[in-house]
């Protein structure tokens, strides 16, 4: 028969067994499913290189162009003029799609 000081030993060595293997689990999870923080394309650009401060200043899409160009979460940004790139680096959020683009 067991003895009670190998049960607590045994029993100590499940639970710690069980814990590594959620803290496994949960990693591994969380990784698969993390995404970009933006969405861009296969060049890094935003929105597709689309100005994204145009939608909210002229109400429709304005080509960016590289000349006028932010990097922002990992994405290149590009805009159609100084004037938009400053508004954009002033406040990112307000003009950045929600979401990262998703």
């Amino acid at each position: 028969m067991m003895s009670e000081r190998t049960f607590r030993r045994n029993k100590k060595k499940t639970v710690v067994r069980i814990l590594i293997t959620i803290v496994f689990c949960l990693l591994m999870v969380s990784s698969a499913f993390s995404i970009e923080p933006v969405n861009k394309s296969s060049d890094g650009s935003a929105i597709k290189g689309y100005d994204s401060v145009a939608y909210f200043t002229q109400g429709k899409p304005v080509k960016g162009s590289k000349e006028f160009e932010y990097e922002w979460m990992g994405a290149k940004w590009h805009f159609s003029g100084a004037a938009h790139r400053d508004l954009f680096i002033k406040d990112p959020e307000k003009y950045a799609p929600k979401y990262g683009g998703y």
